[in-house]
C-alpha cells in the first residue's frame, strides 16, 4: 500500500510499467470533469472508473482484494478512509476470477488511512482494504485499474 499526495505519484512510475500512462493521464485530464463511467486507457490493462459510493461506517466498510489488477483510488470531493488488512492474515475465500475480487464479508479491517482529495492510496494484491469510509453522505471517486 501507498499513500502520498497526486503530486508525487510520478516518484512511483517504476513501480510498475503502466503507472507512467496514468502519470500521464492525470496530466492532460481533469479528474473532476470526467464523466461517470469507465474511461479505457490501455484497453482492460488500464482503465479509470469515475464514480459515486456512498459513505460507510468502518462497521459497514467490506475489505476485499484482487488478484489481477492494482487499485488507485483518489477521494475527489470528500476525505475518505481505507480499512486495511495484509492479505497474509486474511483467512482464504472464494475468488471471483470474472471480477477480480475476493470480498471479506463482516471482518474488520485492522488498521485505517485517510486520504483527502489531492491524496491517492495504492492497493496492490498484497493489499486488503476497505473503501469508500466517510461521513460524507457520498463520495465522487476515481479508481484507476492496473494490470498488476
Amino acid at each position: 500500500m501507498i499513500i502520498d499526495t497526486l503530486d508525487n505519484l510520478a516518484k512511483y512510475q517504476d513501480v510498475n510499467p503502466l503507472f507512467k500512462d496514468v502519470v500521464k493521464f492525470l496530466q492532460e485530464n481533469d479528474l473532476n470533469t470526467l464523466e461517470p463511467g469507465k474511461h479505457f486507457i490501455k484497453d482492460k490493462d488500464l482503465f479509470v472508473n469515475i464514480t459515486t459510493a456512498k459513505g460507510k461506517a468502518p462497521d459497514e466498510a467490506v475489505l476485499e482484494t484482487h488478484v489481477k489488477m492494482i487499485d488507485i483510488q483518489i477521494p475527489l470531493d470528500a476525505p475518505e478512509t481505507y480499512g486495511y488488512t495484509p492479505l497474509c492474515r486474511l483467512p482464504e475465500l472464494e475468488y471471483n476470477a470474472e471480477k477480480d475480487i475476493t470480498k471479506y464479508g463482516d471482518l474488520m479491517a485492522e488498521s485505517f488511512v485517510d486520504c483527502q482529495p489531492g491524496m491517492f492510496a495504492i492497493f496492490f494484491p498484497q493489499d486488503g482494504h476497505a473503501p469508500c469510509i466517510s461521513m460524507a453522505p457520498e463520495i465522487k471517486k476515481a479508481i484507476f485499474k492496473v494490470k498488476a
